[in-house]
């Protein structure tokens, strides 16, 4: 006799609170908060705790779901992670989810496995769909810029990854202005639905604005979704008083070190956080409202080491306006 005890049946009204965003001038669009799978879902994580993770977000209205191939650790893993997940809750929402992937960083040894080649990218994809248990993914991003390997290369293999329906968007992940307006150049040249480009930009990390990858994005049509908002969780209640054991930091975290939490940046996190108690929201929400306050970014990818988190996060987009005072202190502070 079948177990039906615990089969998961999304929230009937998980579309009531979400906003939804256009993204760049395509037809699709984004949830203005979007669940990462870069920490949480690897080999080493609780599989019954990444599921709930799952079910949490969606029944929030998260409906984009972003991976790469090497996300784990073990690489590879939080993409096999999903598909268990796809296939145990998600087959009957397959069509109300966006699940992206990404390749571009080390995946495997020898030189085929890095990079921006053709061969690289058209065994990653297939990689990536047959862990994750799909036909296709629906945005496939090369996650770095290759200087060692032609544009052009790396451009014309999304073309034809979108072209043989393994993905129906492409996007690109870390790229700075220069190679954004060419790729957008040569993919629109190859007739390819390029939608979104994938950066890190927080109060703290605000190289998109300077390196004109920002505003370049809105002047071409192209949307932007937000990697790392919360800078490692120094921009959440995490750090006010002092480094928790539990802390990325603590376990000497490959991209936070105890370096990068110092006595001014402790200040800073103290002084944005009483600005944040005065909206009404904690120091997480208001610095993922502060990354879409504009519009220019259509969603922010939030990751998450518990449900609650998830929760506590999918209220911004009803807060992320800011009156013209509240940004410049915003601006002092972080000065």
């Amino acid at each position: 006799m079948a177990d039906t005890a615990n089969v998961y049946a999304a929230d009937k009204s998980r579309y009531q609170e979400m906003q939804y965003n256009r993204v760049g001038n395509s037809g699709l669009k984004f949830p203005a908060v979007s669940l990462g799978f870069w920490h949480n879902f690897g080999s080493k994580d609780n599989y019954d705790n990444m599921k709930q993770m799952c079910r949490t977000a969606f029944d929030a209205g998260i409906t984009q779901f972003d991976l790469a191939n090497n996300y784990g650790p073990v690489y590879g893993s939080a993409e096999s992670n999903l598909g268990r997940i796809l296939e145990e809750d998600f087959r009957p929402y397959r069509d109300e989810l966006l699940i992206a992937t990404k390749a571009g960083y080390d995946m495997w040894d020898g030189p085929y496995g890095d990079g921006g080649s053709r061969k690289y990218l058209m065994a990653s994809i297939d990689q990536s769909l047959q862990r994750m248990k799909l036909d296709y993914v629906d945005i496939f991003y090369h996650h770095r810029m290759d200087k060692e390997t032609p544009l052009e290369e790396t451009m014309q293999a999304l073309a034809d990854i979108v072209r043989s329906g393994k993905a129906l968007y492409a996007g690109i992940s870390n790229y700075d202005e220069a190679y954004t307006r060419e790729a957008v150049r040569l993919l629109k040249e190859l007739h390819c639905p390029f939608v979104v480009n994938q950066r890190k930009y927080s109060m703290f990390e605000r190289t998109i604005e300077k390196d004109g990858v920002k505003a370049y994005c809105k002047e071409a049509g192209v949307g932007i979704i937000a990697f790392s908002p919360l800078a490692q969780g120094m921009l959440t209640d995490k750090y006010l008083h002092g480094i928790p054991s539990d802390s990325r930091v603590a376990r000497d975290h490959r991209f936070l070190h105890a370096s990068d939490i110092t006595e001014q940046r402790l200040q800073q996190i103290a002084a944005l956080n009483t600005l944040a108690g005065e909206r009404g929201q904690t120091l997480a929400q208001m610095a993922l409202s502060w990354v879409l306050r504009d519009k220019e970014v259509c969603s922010v990818l939030i990751g998450a080491s518990k449900p609650e988190q998830i929760l506590e996060n999918v209220s911004v987009a009803r807060l992320a306006s800011f009156t013209e005072e509240e940004l410049k202190r915003i601006d002092e502070i972080c000065g």
